[in-house]
């Protein structure tokens, strides 16, 4: 997209402003600017709530720190416990439910 140069003017009420404020804020955008040009261009707007996303890089951050400090202490010691290994499976198995419910939820956006 080139540089924005152009200038539109239109008029409209004062509740339309008040309207298009609140559509604003729902979609999380600041900027009226931008929000009327993402409207006029492409028709929508879309929020996601990323919350769910941000829980799976947490717990994959977790068990990459848990992955590492295994893999030193097998090299240090030779051995890791099986009770080590299996919390980082259980991790590992609500990192994928996470990633299933996630997709899903993305999957029906339409």
């Amino acid at each position: 997209m080139g540089r924005l140069n152009e200038k539109l003017k239109f008029r409209i009420s004062a509740e339309e402003v008040e309207r298009i404020k609140i559509k604003m804020e729902d979609a999380g955008i600041l900027s009226m600017s931008a929000y009327v040009r993402k409207m006029a261009l492409d028709d929508i707007c879309v929020r996601m709530d990323l919350g769910d996303v941000r829980q799976l890089v947490i717990l994959l951050r977790r068990c990459n720190n848990n992955l590492e400090q295994y893999a030193r202490k097998a090299i240090e010691t030779g051995n890791v416990h099986a009770a080590e290994i299996a919390n980082l499976q259980n991790h590992l198995d609500e990192i994928w439910e996470l990633s299933r419910q996630s997709l899903a939820c993305l999957a029906a956006i339409r």
